[in-house]
């Protein structure tokens, strides 16, 4: 189901792209025309792009894993993290720390520095500090919150990367492809596609055009994990119901141990899955 129209975008101005003598060849598919200098995009290849970037970005949250937004530019910065908060997904809106990706078990440490020092705060020995010792350990904290908060949660590589940006973020978009991490991007005319797993050409300057762009994408999102929500929600109903069958046909003893057995087994697997994550 389109999840945009023509005019939603034209209101935006995402056909909006940059002056002819900046623009990059391999944008030229996405190019309708030029007018006074400027190129403008062709909006209904851009509908297309969304709409099937917004089903492959559902796909991902369906499945339980995370999608790293990322938009470090002045105007996009508190667009996307008001809008990627409402769906609790990781993002970056300040400086891209270099090795994010590529070095991701040192973000971790600096990660979990940044948790046991709230804990520190909370404990009694917080009050045993000297008032130069709180601030300096307060400077820490916040620094590494200004750069690593909204990524706390996130305990491994992200399935997917949204950049709003290829140029500006470009080195957020080299580690995702070194690794092997889909890019789902917004692509201007001055920007290169190559090497995008989905491109969406649109104007990446205009606050109006990341706004609605970004609200597309974080709606497949929610989508997703409400879908997720629900199946999880019908398999735990389902689960007794097995078990009733299972009680009613009288199964030997032996047997019912052995389901037992498997069931804790698969817990613990889980168990450790969850502590490998970290």
């Amino acid at each position: 189901m389109p999840r945009t129209n023509f005019q939603e975008l034209l209101d935006a101005g995402v056909h909006f792209g940059h002056l002819k003598r900046k623009w990059n060849p391999n944008m030229a598919p996405y190019i309708f025309m030029e007018k006074n200098g400027i190129h403008i995009i062709d909006l209904q290849k851009t509908v297309v792009k969304i709409d099937d970037a917004a089903a492959a970005i559902k796909q991902i949250a369906k499945s339980g894993r995370k999608i790293l937004f990322v938009a470090t530019k002045k105007q996009a910065k508190e667009l996307v993290a008001d809008a990627v908060g409402n769906v609790n997904m990781p993002y970056v809106v300040e400086r891209w720390p270099g090795g994010m990706l590529t070095n991701f078990p040192t973000i971790r440490k600096a990660v979990k520095k940044m948790i046991s020092i709230d804990k520190m705060m909370k404990d009694n020995s917080w009050d045993n500090l000297s008032k130069r010792e709180k601030l300096q350990i307060t400077r820490q904290r916040a620094k590494l919150d200004k750069v690593l908060g909204s990524i706390a949660d996130l305990t491994r590589l992200p399935a997917a990367l949204f950049v709003v940006d290829v140029l500006k973020e470009k080195i957020a978009v080299r580690e995702a492809q070194k690794l092997g991490i889909p890019v789902f991007a917004m692509v201007d005319t001055n920007s290169d596609p190559e090497g995008i797993d989905f491109v969406i050409p649109a104007n990446d300057d205009a606050s109006q055009s990341i706004r609605l762009i970004t609200r597309i994408m974080c709606d497949a999102v929610a989508e997703g994990l409400n879908e997720r929500k629900v199946e999880r929600e019908k398999d735990g109903e389902e689960a007794p119901k097995k078990a009733t069958k299972k009680s009613a046909a009288k199964a030997e003893p032996m047997k019912e141990v052995a389901v037992s057995a498997g069931d804790d087994e698969d817990v613990e697997v889980a168990d450790l899955d969850d502590d490998s994550e970290e």
